[in-house]
């Protein structure tokens, strides 16, 4: 069983700040407390279930089991077999969305992060749920790395909760994309914001012309609720499953470099 926390939320409405300002104390067992940002992966996966506590217990997030959910609604609508997925987990963590996954069964399952501390977490909370999983900023993969990437022959691409906020680039999305084979699948999670054509972002950009264009086929666009805000009121967030048609091209690719 994983130990309990004591977390506070501090008096600042949290609407106030952006969401990837928003913070929490933790106190430890003497009365310290110390101002963790919501976004400081790092330091929660360092504490053993802090971070289901928070973002599942707290926070009911619903992300990882919902674009599981919906990728295999959009599989369901071909002849085409979920278990057969060899799967590439970008922005992976401490494993939620792996799990999601291994529900179904997946013929593969390779997890990525950029964090040392995430593949920590996950050795410690889900170390049965990956065939493997690596270290890697995928906007400056090495040639190893991509060689040992390529060798599994994705045909799936999930990431969950990390797009759009700095923590995936567009970049490293991009690049990710580029090594599932085509007509394989993809399916992910952003802010419902990103879809407004006011945020001219370069993430939001991106994504609004990569979703309208020829290098992928929606099967599956879902508003629904990402998780509570520390006020409880509902986010919104759009799970996406498509099909990929082709390589996002080099000039695409460079607008975002």
């Amino acid at each position: 069983m994983q130990p309990r926390h004591r977390i506070r939320f501090p008096q600042v409405e949290g609407h106030a700040l952006a969401q990837d300002e928003v913070y929490f104390y933790l106190i430890d067992d003497g009365g310290k407390k110390t101002k963790i940002r919501f976004h400081d992966y790092d330091h929660i996966y360092r504490h053993p279930g802090l971070y289901e506590q928070l973002f599942y217990d707290r926070l009911r997030c619903d992300s990882p089991r919902k674009v599981a959910e919906i990728l295999k609604s959009a599989i369901d609508q071909t002849n085409e077999n979920f278990t057969a997925l060899r799967v590439l987990d970008l922005g992976a963590g401490n494993g939620l969305m792996g799990e999601a996954l291994d529900r179904y069964g997946v013929s593969r399952l390779v997890g990525v992060d950029i964090i040392p501390e995430a593949r920590a977490a996950m050795e410690r909370d889900r170390p049965h749920v990956y065939d493997a999983y690596h270290v890697a900023d995928f906007c400056r993969l090495n040639g190893d790395m991509r060689e040992e990437l390529e060798s599994w022959g994705f045909n799936c691409l999930t990431t969950v909760a990390a797009l759009g906020f700095g923590d995936i680039p567009p970049l490293a999305f991009m690049e990710a994309f580029n090594l599932v084979h085509a007509q394989g699948w993809v399916a992910f999670n952003i802010k419902e914001t990103f879809f407004d054509g006011r945020d001219d972002s370069g993430f939001s950009t991106m994504i609004r012309e990569m979703i309208f264009s020829r290098h992928i086929t929606i099967y599956h666009l879902e508003r629904y609720r990402h998780r509570l805000s520390m006020e409880g009121e509902p986010l919104y967030y759009y799970a996406i499953a498509a099909k990929k048609n082709g390589d996002i091209p080099s000039e695409f690719i460079a607008r975002y470099s």
